[in-house]
């Protein structure tokens, strides 16, 4: 039995991530102290989740 997703389901992580990085890409153009520190933060974001997957697919899969 397979389990069907909505096109909600399907896209709402990278809806999520796009958003931030966007946030991080404004906030870079904004100001300076925090406001560098958030977009440091918010644009390492997808860099780490695809690192994280990726070794978290090399252990599932040798």
């Amino acid at each position: 039995m397979s389990h069907h997703r909505t096109l909600r389901q399907i896209f709402a992580v990278p809806a999520i991530i796009g958003v931030l990085s966007g946030i991080g890409l404004v906030s870079a153009l904004v100001g300076d102290g925090w406001w560098d520190i958030a977009s440091w933060l918010m644009l390492m974001l997808p860099v780490v989740l695809y690192l994280f997957y990726v070794e978290l697919r090399s252990r599932i899969r040798p």
